[in-house]
């Protein structure tokens, strides 16, 4: 894995490790975006489960270009030719993180922008998990995350008015979709004030379920209709704090339906989980 010089957020907010400036791609980015060629660049790893589950989950869930596999040295020989676009996992940091706290972001790039690598088009960028943090733990959501991308750009083509508008709302706002669907948690993801069904109904008059993460798999192998669950990105366990990103995720519609994010602590209303105020909110929709 390589470390980019920048952050990126949804392809909408660019954060540089060396000062901090916005980046919004340009509809004329978006559209030659479909006119290229994809190339998933995979791990040096050989035995890394990004590789494996990337080779099985695009031919089934990639469908707005034609697309292939490549090595991280063919990337840097290709990433100037504006013909291709690239899929790739970064490892990032957010500028004056005195944590200095390493992320793995899934990232959408649009070739031949810039010489410089952190300068390249980003159409879309998901948060995966913490660096050093157990690829098992998010990589079998990668089908439902290759969906959202498509799905974001074509919605940003489609309405590009929204190219003008903090996106974060945006997909807030489907908050209120909720409603009729089953929100899926792992128990280890939930704050200790909300991690039982029973402290969960007292708040939110939803239907959820306490499942394993193989419930989750499950779920979007099958694109089980009506299900949403947590993506959380957090430290589990390892040894620096910083950011948890909390994403409610559509099985079926690949849609986000909430996100956010606070700093980790060591109080229960920062940890690293799941919060009871975050449940309030959707509960308030």
């Amino acid at each position: 894995m390589k470390k980019l010089s920048v952050l990126f957020l949804l392809g909408m907010w660019c954060l540089s490790m060396w000062g901090q400036k916005e980046y919004i791609p340009t509809p004329e980015e978006l559209q030659k975006f479909k006119n290229t060629k994809t190339l998933i660049v995979l791990e040096d790893n050989p035995l890394s489960d990004f590789n494996m589950v990337a080779k099985e989950t695009m031919p089934v869930e990639w469908k707005i270009t034609p697309f292939d596999f490549i090595s991280w040295k063919d990337f840097e020989k290709k990433r100037l030719d504006p013909s291709y676009s690239f899929i790739l996992l970064n490892q990032v940091k957010f500028q004056n993180d005195k944590t200095n706290a390493k992320y793995n972001f899934l990232s959408l790039l649009l070739g031949g922008t810039s010489p410089s690598l952190g300068d390249m088009a980003d159409l879309c960028s998901v948060p995966l998990s913490y660096t050093g943090v157990n690829e098992d733990h998010y990589s079998y959501k990668l089908g439902v995350f290759l969906r959202f991308m498509q799905n974001h750009v074509q919605m940003l083509l489609d309405k590009p008015d929204l190219l003008s508008v903090n996106i974060f709302k945006h997909y807030n706002d489907n908050i209120a979709d909720l409603q009729g669907r089953t929100i899926y948690f792992v128990a280890d993801e939930l704050s200790k004030d909300i991690n039982t069904l029973a402290k969960i109904k007292k708040i939110y008059g939803g239907d959820v379920k306490i499942v394993t993460r193989d419930d989750i798999k499950l779920a979007i192998e099958e694109r089980t209709p009506n299900v949403v669950f947590l993506h959380k990105v957090g430290p589990e366990g390892t040894r620096i704090d910083s950011r948890c990103y909390k994403i409610l995720v559509g099985v079926d519609d690949a849609k986000f339906y909430f996100f956010n994010y606070h700093n980790v602590g060591d109080k229960v209303d920062d940890s690293d989980a799941f919060l009871l105020k975050d449940l309030k909110h959707i509960a308030k929709k």
